[in-house]
Parts: C-alpha cells; sequence; structure tokens
C-alpha cells in the first residue's frame, strides 16, 4: 500500500476541521443527556434483573451467557446508567447470549458492554421507538447493537471495538434508523450494516476494522468521518430482481486514507443505486474505486496517490440504463491507472476536473457528455479521450 505523503495529512486535517464547529453543534444534545434523573434502583441489582425505573449500577456485573439476559429494561422512558461499571459474560462464549435487552426504555449510558451474542437489542417485543446510547464502550461481543424492532437509535460518544459485528438488525425484519454521532468503531468485524435501515454517521471514526459498511436494501451517509487503515471500506452488491441493491451511499466532507481497498476482493465493484461524494480526499488507498451505479453525484473530492483512480460503470440491472450524474470540480492526482475512467455506454457529465500526473490516462470517457472546463497534463497514456481537456 502507498504511504501518505506529508504534505497530505496536513491537508486532509485542514479540511476536516473546517466546518467541525457544526458538526459538533449539530451532533450533541447535551441537554437530553444531562437532564436531572431520580435513581431509584442500582444497589441491589443482579444478573437477570429486570429494571422498570431509573436505575445506576454501582457495581461490576459478570453475568453467565447461558442466562436470558444480563439486565433487561421495561419501564416508560426510563433510563440505566452503568455508573462507569461493566456488565460482561463469564463463562463459555454463547452467541445467543444478551447483554441489555431494551423492550421499554429510552436510554442506556456511561459504562461498558462485553462479550456478549447481543451487547444490547431491542427485541420483537420492544415498544420502544427511539433509544439513545451514551458514553458506552461495546466490547468484543459478537453483535454490538442489534435491532429486531422499528428503533430508532442515536449512539453518542460511544466506543465500539472487537466486534463481529458493530450495528446490524434482524434481516428482512426491522426498520429504522441508527444516527451515530462522535463515535469510534475499531477492530470490528464489519462497522455497520445497513438492511432497510438507514445509517447516518457524523464526525467519527473508523480505524482497523475488516469491513467498515455493508449496505444492502438500505442507505448510508458518512459525513465529517475518518475511514482510515482498514480492510476495506465498503460492501454493496446488486440484488438482480430483489429489493436488496443499496439505495444510496453518500460520503461528504470525510478522509479514506490508507485502507486496503474500496471494496472485499470479493465484491470488489460498489454496487448501489446512487453514489454521492462531496467535497471528500481519498488518500493513498491500497486500490482503486469501481463504482456501478443509476446515478452519481461527485463533486469536489480529491484522489490522490491511490493505486488505481475513480471507475464508473452502468449497474447491470435486468433492463439496463447508462449511468448519468455529475463529475464536477475533482482532482485525480498521481493514481496508478487512469485517474477518471468512465466505461461505455455510462454517459456522466465531466466538468471543471482536473487530472495530473496518473499513471494511465488523465480522464477517459468516450460516451461522457463534455461540460468543459476540464484540465489534464502529464498522465503516462494521454490525458483525456472523449472530452477535450486544456493543459491549464
Amino acid at each position: 500500500m502507498k504511504q501518505t505523503r506529508g504534505f497530505t495529512v496536513a491537508l486532509a486535517v485542514t479540511t476536516l476541521l473546517t466546518g467541525a464547529p457544526d458538526v459538533q453543534a449539530r451532533g450533541t444534545v447535551p441537554s437530553e443527556v444531562e437532564a436531572e434523573v431520580k435513581f431509584t434502583a442500582g444497589l441491589n441489582v443482579r444478573c437477570g434483573d429486570t429494571l422498570t425505573e431509573h436505575t445506576r449500577l454501582t457495581h461490576d456485573l459478570d453475568c453467565p451467557g447461558s442466562a436470558p439476559f444480563a439486565l433487561r429494561l421495561d419501564g416508560e422512558g426510563i433510563l440505566l446508567d452503568l455508573g462507569g461499571h461493566t456488565v460482561r459474560r463469564t463463562g463459555p462464549a454463547n452467541e445467543d447470549s444478551q447483554g441489555i435487552v431494551v423492550d421499554n426504555g429510552r436510554m442506556v449510558r456511561n459504562g461498558t458492554v462485553q462479550g456478549f451474542g447481543r451487547g444490547i437489542i431491542t427485541p420483537w417485543s420492544s415498544n420502544t421507538l427511539n433509544l439513545r446510547l451514551h458514553e458506552l464502550a461495546l466490547l468484543d461481543n459478537d453483535i454490538a447493537v442489534y435491532s429486531q424492532s422499528d428503533t430508532n437509535f442515536l449512539i453518542t460518544q460511544c466506543r465500539v471495538s472487537g466486534n463481529g459485528q458493530g450495528l446490524n438488525s434482524e434481516f428482512d425484519a426491522s426498520t429504522g434508523l441508527f444516527d451515530v454521532r462522535s463515535s469510534t468503531f475499531t477492530h470490528n468485524g464489519t462497522a455497520m450494516i445497513a438492511d432497510f435501515h438507514h445509517i447516518d454517521v457524523r464526525d467519527s471514526t473508523f480505524t482497523s476494522n475488516g469491513l467498515v459498511i455493508l449496505c444492502f436494501g438500505g442507505s448510508a451517509r458518512i459525513l465529517g468521518s475518518t475511514l482510515a487503515w482498514n480492510e476495506a471500506v465498503g460492501r454493496m452488491q446488486l440484488d438482480f430482481g430483489g429489493p436488496y441493491t443499496c439505495n444510496e451511499m453518500r460520503f461528504e466532507n470525510s478522509l479514506l486514507s490508507n485502507n486496503a481497498a474500496f471494496a472485499p476482493a470479493l465484491q470488489p465493484v460498489w454496487e448501489t443505486n446512487r453514489l454521492a461524494m462531496i467535497n471528500t480526499l481519498a488518500v493513498s488507498n491500497g486500490m482503486g474505486l469501481q463504482t456501478s451505479a443509476l446515478t452519481v453525484y461527485l463533486d469536489g473530492n480529491t484522489f490522490y496517490d491511490n493505486a488505481g483512480g475513480l471507475t464508473l460503470s452502468d449497474l447491470q440491472t435486468a433492463v439496463p440504463v447508462p449511468l448519468t450524474g455529475i463529475v464536477r470540480g475533482n482532482q485525480f492526482l498521481s493514481n496508478d491507472g487512469d485517474g477518471l475512467r468512465v466505461e461505455p455506454p455510462s454517459t456522466p457529465t465531466v466538468i471543471d476536473n482536473v487530472a495530473l500526473g496518473n499513471t494511465g490516462f488523465g480522464i477517459y470517457a468516450p460516451t461522457a457528455f463534455d461540460g468543459g472546463g476540464n484540465v489534464a497534463r502529464n498522465n503516462t497514456a494521454g490525458d483525456c479521450v472523449g472530452i477535450t481537456c486544456s493543459m491549464y
């Protein structure tokens, strides 16, 4: 994998810091977290208890994985504060073990849930429409957060690490939102899975995961976040004749750096109905980005020093249609292969892009619409095919 150069790091940091106060302001709801709550239980809580009132733990809980659950919440609007303590599974590994089951409640905060098959779960029976997870460490679970219901999750200032999967839901059986803010995902097999869910991520960091996002049947937006040193960024795969094609994958003001690949080797192309990428840096990744889509919106991005550029092609649906959309104001700099490649018969509009020093063509787009203003020079195979480029 290519190594990040010094000026690239400086550029990335500057870009990510621009606008950060706005992201921070929209990404927190301190009044809800800090509101005064009268805790009426906690001292005598034991493994297997069902909590029906606001509770703050006063000690760790070491719970056998054979029990139905470690704790269960079943009180309207109640809050569980772990008090900085840990709820952990003991005994042999058990993928059916459950940490905190939320049938009815509004928040779990301030502690660690470790080692369960499902760390925090809203089951089929859950009446919880909105659940906040705040300042939690979700460690070494098979699945850290699991939904079997229609719950909307707000996940703030959490650390999700060492899990088989970070966020997931019951296949084809639940809906809702995973709203992730100011959190860290590291060393998970797969950080997030979007079934029929939408995943919205702001101001968060993903490092050293096997896969950051698996999107099928749902959609995802990643805003103001860093994805670095992961094995693969995303997996999106066309479902011929079915509903399980990612509806939209969207990156805004984010950094994708030093990932081994954009996609896993077995599904090397992002297949999604729509790809949007805005003001995002893709730097020193070990592969290029290959995307098949119905439409794209790519504006103001920089692809620098990757082991491949950006390739766009049609989504091979039952009745194929050419890829359309806008490719505007992007920079393709010092990538191996073509900077931008548009496979025929795709017809995006290519406008005001810059391609410099790529080892293939700068811009290869024989069937694209030429919007003008494109600049290319010092590309090994040639500067532009299919559109007119100037030197300056």
